[in-house]
């Protein structure tokens, strides 16, 4: 077997770099500690995952309310029930929805009558305040979109995952996983820096003119690269959506709690912001906090860390005019967009065209999860057919 890999390094976009002693993933992500098939193959205990708080920060424009998962916070229950985020009977569906999630099999949720996220939390009886205050926001960080135009089957397997589990950071970045699942692989095995420009169903050529002969070829890259290779699959390639992580460092940290802050008022750039180094305290140096801005979309604009700062002193106080920025990561290709009715969790999790196999998130889930589903399920598959 020989793997190609036109980047210097295994992951993907999932990725950790080292810069100035700070772990910075390339986007903000996180782990959801309950993922079944990618539990089977990681080592959790070796990636040392540290816990978010299950819950999140709302700030509505003044202020900043809680918003908590009282089964697993029951202290937080009279904070949460009365935080004006939602009305009481919002909270009471939220708890009938994590009850119902958590009475559910994936499979059972994969297939369900799909529908738009918006159209499934409506009809589930939340209030627009509930809606538009909170799960926008929350999803938008996840969804990458806030319009909440993603399958309601991706929103029902991630709410069970966020209600069996938590999310989580490896102690060591988001980039220890690819890093983990790649060590299991004979050395020899990984070509880095060798990026492919055509393929047959069984080669592949290298720019310099290197044709390297199998029994087969699968491709496993993003679904543009895939298109490029494949061509016949750009009629069923995705669209994409994008998203700028912009990275701070700071002498404090401005919640000083494993927690995401949501942004639920009507103004401002951000969607969300955390302090990986409140969860994993090895992101950043001894005395320092990291601090992690979602902003949706791609946003070029060279006084964009500017102004992130002048808009999160509204939520922080001017301890912000001390951040120091780190990096901006423009992340074009986030995640594959998943329209009710895709493929999403739908079997096989590969395709196969003129004799070359197809894998990726993009032919499952957008997610870790999905990515490993699909791969898997392709070996499966392509076993059965060498036998």
């Amino acid at each position: 077997m020989q793997i190609l890999e036109a980047s210097d390094g295994v992951g993907g976009r999932v990725r950790t770099d080292r810069v100035e002693g700070f772990l910075l993933d390339r986007g903000f992500q996180v782990y959801l500690s309950a993922y079944p098939e990618a539990g089977k193959l990681l080592d959790l205990e070796a990636l040392q995952l540290q816990v978010f708080e299950p819950g999140a920060l709302v700030y509505d424009g003044r202020k900043r309310h809680r918003v908590m998962d009282i089964f697993r916070r029951p202290s937080q229950l009279i904070e949460s029930a009365f935080s004006p985020v939602g009305s009481l009977v919002d909270k009471l569906r939220v708890a009938l929805l994590r009850f119902r999630s958590l009475g559910s099999s994936t499979e059972e949720i994969a297939n369900r009558p799909d529908r738009k996220t918006e159209t499934f939390l409506k009809q589930f009886g939340f209030s627009d305040k509930m809606v538009n205050g909170f799960f926008r926001a929350f999803y938008g960080g996840i969804f990458l979109e806030r319009e909440l135009r993603t399958s309601s089957r991706m929103f029902e397997f991630t709410f069970k995952m966020f209600s069996q589990g938590s999310a989580t950071l490896p102690a060591r970045g988001m980039g220890e996983i690819p890093l983990q699942l790649a060590r299991h692989l004979p050395p020899e095995t990984i070509r880095i820096n060798s990026a492919v420009a055509a393929v047959t169903k069984t080669s592949a050529l290298l720019p310099g003119g290197e044709e390297i002969h199998g029994k087969l070829v699968v491709v496993a890259t993003q679904a543009a690269q895939t298109s490029f290779l494949v061509p016949d699959f750009k009629a069923q390639a995705p669209s994409w959506r994008s998203v700028t992580n912009v990275y701070f460092s700071a002498e404090q940290s401005p919640l000083n709690e494993a927690i995401i802050a949501l942004n639920n008022s009507e103004n401002g750039l951000v969607n969300n912001v955390c302090v990986p180094s409140d969860v994993a305290p090895s992101y950043a140096p001894p005395g320092r906090s990291l601090i992690s801005a979602s902003v949706l979309g791609l946003h070029k604009d060279d006084t964009l860390p500017a102004l992130i700062k002048e808009e999160l002193t509204t939520w922080f106080g001017d301890q912000v005019e001390d951040w120091n920025h780190l990096r901006t990561d423009l992340i074009k290709h986030g995640l594959p967009e998943q329209a009710p009715d895709s493929s999403v969790s739908k079997p096989p999790g590969y395709l196969k065209m003129n004799d070359i196999w197809i894998c990726g998130d993009h032919t499952t889930s957008a997610s870790i999860e999905g990515a490993i589903i699909s791969g898997t399920q392709t070996a499966i598959a392509i076993q059965k057919s060498l036998n």
